[in-house]
């Protein structure tokens, strides 16, 4: 036995135990600061009357030049051919931008919690358009998961299918958030050869920056400067969700995915509705009934079904 070549093992068994303790770190600080996300949104709200435009257009120029940076540092890809170009705006446009607003003037009528559990439903919405788009049929799997995980939101929002005004609006706010997470399903499914061409790291920076300027149009268009004379304490609520919730995450799921796989990373991602429903009760003393409880537990276990790969 060569006590040398022990060594090295030992020490190059050390060395891959912190690298991929060092990726389960990054993936849960990354779930948990996005799952906050929508809290601060409802913080936000509560906090002043503030609009969801406004919100939207502090969160996404507040964290703009974090991902210039980002783009500049990663400006040694190669170039990026015009079609991609066009594909980085449409994308933009539709994953970034669209689905955040959707995100956001949805979270104005229901609560952090269910507003989670619904953005969390992207992954069985890839499935669907990947099945009619890219003619992937569903496994067997995959066809129980989209079972359970829409049995879980028929639960959640069963309690609220009244014809009471409040209800009709907890529902269009489902919707709206609903169709933002679809809208981020088809940016993943004809992003990806992008991802592939570009880099994800530059397409995720690239994306954002062009999202941004519908954003400040938008703004400009629909409100006055006078709607940034906000209190304070709504402003660091803003530096928050920009920094801590938006760029942030980015970075750390970047490299999670990168130390641990996605399928080690998607159990994780899990905890991310169970910490935004946590964060809801604590904070903004949202609850969920017991149906929605049962619903959201039903929502996470068929996402996990449709995200874990088989060994």
């Amino acid at each position: 036995m060569n006590p040398a070549g022990g060594s090295a093992s030992g020490t190059q068994r050390s060395a891959i135990g912190a690298y991929r303790f060092w990726g389960v770190a990054f993936a849960l600080a990354g779930t948990i600061a996005f799952a906050f996300r929508p809290v601060l949104i409802k913080l936000g709200y509560s906090a002043h009357p503030v609009s969801a435009t406004t919100l939207l257009f502090l969160r996404m120029t507040l964290s703009l030049p974090f991902f210039l940076a980002m783009a500049w540092w990663f400006t040694d890809g190669g170039p990026i051919a015009r079609r991609d170009w066009l594909g980085i705006v449409g994308l933009g446009f539709l994953g970034y931008y669209l689905a955040s607003l959707l995100d956001f003037v949805g979270l104005q009528y229901v609560p952090a919690g269910v507003g989670r559990l619904i953005m969390f439903l992207y992954p069985t919405l890839v499935v669907i358009l990947s099945a009619f788009f890219l003619s992937k049929s569903p496994t067997r799997r995959e066809l129980a998961a989209l079972v359970i995980t829409y049995a879980g939101i028929a639960l959640v929002l069963s309690d609220r299918l009244g014809a009471a005004p409040e209800h009709h609006q907890f529902l269009f706010g489902a919707m709206l958030i609903f169709a933002g997470a679809m809208c981020y399903a088809v940016y993943l499914v004809t992003g990806s050869q992008l991802v592939k061409r570009i880099g994800s790291v530059r397409f995720t920076a690239y994306t954002m920056f062009v999202s941004t300027a519908p954003t400040i149009v938008q703004f400009f268009v629909l409100e006055s400067p006078a709607s940034l004379a906000l209190p304070a304490n709504l402003w660091w609520i803003v530096v928050l969700l920009a920094t801590v919730c938006t760029v942030l995450p980015v970075f750390l799921v970047a490299e999670a995915l990168k130390r641990i796989g996605a399928n080690h990373f998607a159990l994780i991602g899990a905890l991310g509705p169970v910490t935004t429903v946590l964060a809801d009760f604590l904070l903004l003393d949202g609850a969920l009934a017991i149906t929605q409880i049962l619903g959201g537990a039903l929502v996470i276990s068929g996402v996990l079904l449709v995200t874990l790969k088989r060994n």
